[in-house]
């Protein structure tokens, strides 16, 4: 797949190699600025976690007139990453990421969210996830509470 725009000046396309520390640069600043636990690794680390993926995961990124400002990263059935730049929140482009995502995932796709990231739970649940487990956060990195949410025919317990 190529390019897809998605309105003036922004356009949708696979990642790139090499693009690993621009998108933990998207990752880091995305998490400081939403009502979630702060990344328990250092940018070095997620950069050098996401260059492994590239390649393994589907990866595509939103860009801005040339400038990387949200990514999602995802496998077969489960939405990994959706970050946005925080001046680019509200824009459209995460809902377009994740429009392409459940495109190509039609089937279903689950993902966790953090129980206190309500903007993002709204934003999923508005787009039809529907809340199918919750955990004290005993099995994330950061043991705070979250909750897995699941889209599709497979919504409701299936995911695996």
């Amino acid at each position: 797949m190529g390019q897809s725009p998605v309105s003036d000046g922004s356009v949708l396309r696979p990642a790139e190699a090499g693009e690993a520390a621009s998108l933990a640069a998207i990752q880091v600043a995305a998490r400081a600025a939403a009502p979630m636990p702060a990344n328990v690794h250092p940018a070095a680390e997620i950069s050098a976690f996401l260059a492994s993926r590239l390649g393994q995961d589907e990866v595509w990124v939103a860009e801005v007139d040339g400038e990387a400002v949200a990514y999602a990263r995802f496998t077969a059935t489960w939405l990994d990453d959706l970050y946005v730049l925080p001046a680019h929140q509200g824009s459209g482009l995460g809902g377009a990421l994740l429009d392409l995502v459940l495109s190509l995932r039609q089937d279903g796709v689950g993902l966790y969210v953090f129980e206190t990231n309500v903007p993002a739970r709204r934003f999923y649940e508005a787009r039809g996830f529907v809340v199918t487990a919750r955990s004290d956060g005993s099995e994330n990195e950061e043991r705070r509470p979250d909750l897995r949410m699941e889209w599709g025919v497979r919504s409701v317990g299936g995911l695996g």
